[in-house]
């Protein structure tokens, strides 16, 4: 196992796994302050994300946590293999019922904490919901269960801005060249495509036998307060955070809150604060 250490100024080596003939990208960061038996926390990144683009909150939330932090990039993503075929308006329940659950056996973890953002969290959540996968917990920031309104129209917004920069250029930074190419009609076609207008994942939730934790800012351009709302609703054990001033990406925007908030949910969830 690769890994790093928050003292330790060499960078943690990606490696690959095989997911059913596609390889994804992935790296192990070690936590400053591991926790014994503590289990894994696994990332999920949104829907233009990657690896590289949750830059140091893994290793923060690792080393707050003390548990150790696996992040990847699903296919089409990153540097791993382009994705097969044309998502539709299921690609996401078959990250979180078939991929998700493969990764977390072929890596041989032990009831791991997801930690989603944005469709991450939404894999998380069917993940949770709609499989026997083990899990100690998830952590979703900014998911949908639902199709918004305001999830299309801030997805209409951020395709009119792409058309004013050289969006390929900038995700070439986080993306390998062929993914880059695509990534982003990716995303937009099928969030915006009518067959997608129903995609509702609220059944999952009740079944869902791990605590959550839900975090979301006021101010979240491709969504409204329903959704952890929702969430908090229909599964059995959901703590809420709602943070004003914050957008999509409170993990970029207000990191301490949000990081500390994890901190104490999986102190709780383990029975064992760090201290």
């Amino acid at each position: 196992m690769h890994s790093m250490r928050a003292s330790n100024s060499v960078p943690a080596a990606m490696k690959t796994v095989d997911i059913n003939g596609i390889r994804l990208e992935y790296l192990r960061l070690s936590s400053s302050r591991q926790r014994e038996k503590a289990p894994a926390i696994i990332f999920l990144h949104e829907g233009l994300g990657s690896v590289s683009m949750w830059r140091s909150f893994p290793q923060q939330v690792a080393d707050a946590s003390g548990c150790e932090a696996i992040v990847f990039s699903r296919e089409g993503y990153g540097k791993s293999d382009p994705e097969p075929a044309p998502r539709t308006p299921r690609y996401l329940h078959r990250q979180g019922i078939e991929v998700l659950p493969a990764l977390i056996s072929a890596l041989e973890l032990d009831r791991p904490l997801l930690l989603g953002h944005s469709d991450g969290g939404s894999i998380a959540l069917l993940c949770a919901g709609e499989t026997q996968t083990p899990l100690s917990g998830l952590i979703v920031i900014a998911p949908h269960v639902m199709v918004e309104d305001a999830t299309l129209a801030g997805i209409r917004k951020a395709a009119k801005l792409a058309h004013t920069v050289d969006l390929r250029q900038r995700l070439t930074r986080y993306h390998s060249e062929k993914n880059a190419a695509t990534v982003f009609a990716a995303w937009q076609n099928i969030w915006l495509d009518p067959a997608f207008r129903d995609w509702n994942i609220e059944a999952c939730l009740p079944m869902i036998r791990c605590p959550v934790l839900a975090i979301q800012g006021e101010n979240d351009e491709y969504a409204t307060m329903e959704q952890i709302d929702r969430i908090a609703a229909q599964a059995p054990d959901v703590s809420l955070v709602k943070l004003a001033d914050c957008r999509h990406s409170p993990h970029r925007e207000q990191p301490q809150a949000v990081t500390g908030a994890i901190t104490a949910f999986i102190g709780r969830v383990l029975d064992d604060p760090l201290r």
